[in-house]
């Protein structure tokens, strides 16, 4: 039992010390799920966005006018 932990251990420290592959994968799927939730919400709220976006177009354009 006793060296049944010991290996976790040295498994688990080596993959924490390990800069390679783990870290590289981690950030990829963190962009991906940014990316993805991005999309959708841009997806379901693209006509209160152009909404939002052409009131202050029109604001901008009136105070220079």
């Amino acid at each position: 039992m006793k060296k049944r932990i010991e290996n976790v251990l040295t498994r688990a420290r080596n993959v924490l010390s390990n800069p390679s592959g783990d870290q590289m994968t981690g950030w990829l799927i963190v962009v991906l799920v940014v990316v993805v939730v991005g999309a959708v919400f841009m997806t379901l709220y693209q006509g209160s966005i152009t909404e939002i976006w052409d009131s202050i177009v029109d604001k901008i354009t009136g105070l220079l006018s």
